[in-house]
């Protein structure tokens, strides 16, 4: 090998994090939004109440009305109010033919009152969720689309820490108002500043995602039936079959309660109950997964369901399914309060933001060789492009989604996936802006709508409200008022980037521009 490992490293860095930099930066960016998914599905609710918890009165309510409208369901699913989603959600399967799971009907109910919400149909934050590691790509193409992308991070980040030998110094060096060297300054801070984070989120989605890329010592234990593997994965989901035999399903608070008793300190998220109102019916509690760092899905407790009586406690996890489960948890971050689920949206934005100033110091870079030219070659035309349109334009998309779904009627038929399409329409339109336009046009005028949009959500939000008396802070909900909050701060922030990005691109009356530094940049002195 010619090259050294730092310069053979510096060119893995360069290239890998551009090819698929574009990919993960909205993989990142939805990921960080997805931190507060479950305040965006309650702002893209206005319709649901903000209610005081309370559990068992929750559960009761739940159980009347599903023995109401569920009867006859092959199971029943309840899940319980906490403080960050507010609403009783109830479902049951409904019986099929033999050998199908049957349909699912899934209902929202005020967990003070009981009586059925009448709320939009949204995917709300439950969309930048699935859509981070899903790419909405069907089973399982995306989800291998983001594993690989998380790989080429996971190597881009290593050589990174191998290419800088000065990182640290790096890290406390800043020299603004410098072109390139201010942009290379801060990808080289935001890289230092959270490098523990970075390096945890992208392993962790590879350990998520293990037993779909390495299958190999699961498909050879269990002989190719992966379903035995996930049922000895998770014992106490397992139930017997129905015994066809009539008898009344017992209460479900005194099992809430014994379950607690068991998890000290600890929360019930979910009940399932397998074949109610038959004389094989089983309760499965299960522990809600924000209790501990460590995630165990296997956290159950089985119940007989027509004597109350204790059946099966879930095993406690292996050091095995320990580590995996911890990461799963530090990944997903569930278990973090307000503030540390703040500290975690912020790293998230600083991941997102040193993928994308290290495709603009690519970019930046090799324009400065072609300073001179009329015109600029192909390819850094169309890395200028693709570079606006997975940034200012995914910023816009996503304001676009917000906007739809105020400005959608609430009774408007499919229109949680009229509210995806105009996240996509919106994208899509920005990629065509960015094509007709020259590049610092199209990100100030890109930049300056996402100000304009990402401001007007507390207005609109306002005067889209079901009721004018419901506005801003008036009822009190603390979530909606932080999520318009964010949307003004976010806004403020677009507004002084477009602004930035105007004024660096007016050169006064007999001002001559200052001819650019051909110096390579210290971190690519081996890199072309």
């Amino acid at each position: 090998m010619k090259e050294g490992l730092r310069q053979s490293m510096a060119w893995l860095h360069t290239w890998g994090g551009l090819l698929l930099g574009w990919l993960l930066f909205a993989i990142f960016f939805t990921g960080t939004l997805s931190y507060f998914k479950a305040e965006i599905t309650h702002w893209m609710q206005p319709e649901a109440p903000a209610r005081a918890l309370n559990a068992d009165v929750s559960l009761d309510l739940a159980q009347r009305y599903l023995e109401q409208h569920g009867q006859g369901a092959q199971r029943w699913f309840i899940d319980l109010p906490d403080p960050r989603q507010p609403l009783l959600a109830v479902a049951w399967q409904a019986p099929s033919a033999p050998g199908e799971r049957g349909v699912f009907t899934e209902k929202l109910l005020d967990p003070g009152t009981g009586s059925e919400l009448h709320v939009r149909d949204t995917r709300g934050g439950e969309f930048f969720y699935r859509f981070h590691f899903q790419l909405q790509m069907p089973y399982p193409w995306g989800r291998w689309l983001s594993t690989m992308a998380a790989m080429v991070m996971f190597v881009a980040l290593i050589s990174g820490i191998i290419t800088h030998k000065k990182i640290f110094k790096d890290f406390f060096t800043f020299r603004p108002r410098k072109g390139q060297r201010t942009w290379l300054d801060g990808h080289n801070a935001v890289g230092v500043l959270v490098l523990p984070f970075h390096l945890m989120i992208t392993y962790s989605s590879l350990v998520i995602f293990m037993s779909m890329v390495m299958p190999a010592s699961i498909l050879v234990a269990y002989k190719g039936d992966s379903n035995a593997y996930f049922k000895d994965l998770r014992p106490a989901s397992n139930s017997t079959p129905a015994a066809g035999q009539a008898a009344p399903l017992t209460a479900l608070d005194p099992l809430l309660k014994q379950a607690l008793e068991h998890w000290p300190g600890g929360r019930v998220q979910r009940l399932v109950i397998n074949h109610p109102g038959d004389a094989n019916a089983s309760v499965n509690v299960m522990r809600h997964s924000a209790d501990r760092v460590v995630r165990d899905a296997g956290s159950t407790l089985s119940f007989n369901g027509v004597n109350g009586q204790l059946l099966q406690v879930s095993p406690e996890q292996s050091l095995p399914k320990a580590i995996s489960g911890s990461f799963y948890g530090l990944h997903m971050g569930l278990f973090a309060g307000p503030l540390l689920r703040w500290l975690y949206f912020v790293c998230g934005l600083a991941s997102t933001a040193m993928i994308g100033t290290g495709l603009v110091i690519w970019l930046g870079k090799r324009q400065l060789k072609h300073a001179k030219c009329a015109v600029q070659p192909f390819e850094l035309r169309l890395v200028e492009i693709l570079n606006i349109a997975s940034m200012a334009g995914l910023v816009l998309a996503v304001a676009a989604f917000f906007w739809s779904n105020r400005l959608l009627p609430a009774a408007f038929a499919e229109r949680a996936d009229w509210e995806v399409n105009s996240f996509f329409w919106a994208w899509g339109l920005s990629l065509l802006h960015a094509c007709v336009r020259p590049g610092r046009r199209a990100w100030i005028e890109q930049l300056g709508l996402g100000a304009v949009l990402f401001a007007g959500v507390p207005v609109l939000s306002v005067l889209t409200s079901p009721s004018l008396t419901d506005g801003f802070m008036v009822r009190g909900d603390w979530s909606i008022a932080g999520f318009d909050l964010a949307c003004l701060c976010s806004g403020l922030f677009l507004a002084w980037a477009a602004r930035k990005l105007q004024r660096a691109a007016i050169v006064p009356a007999g001002a001559k521009p200052r001819p650019p530094r051909q110096r390579p940049l210290a971190a690519e002195t081996e890199v072309n």
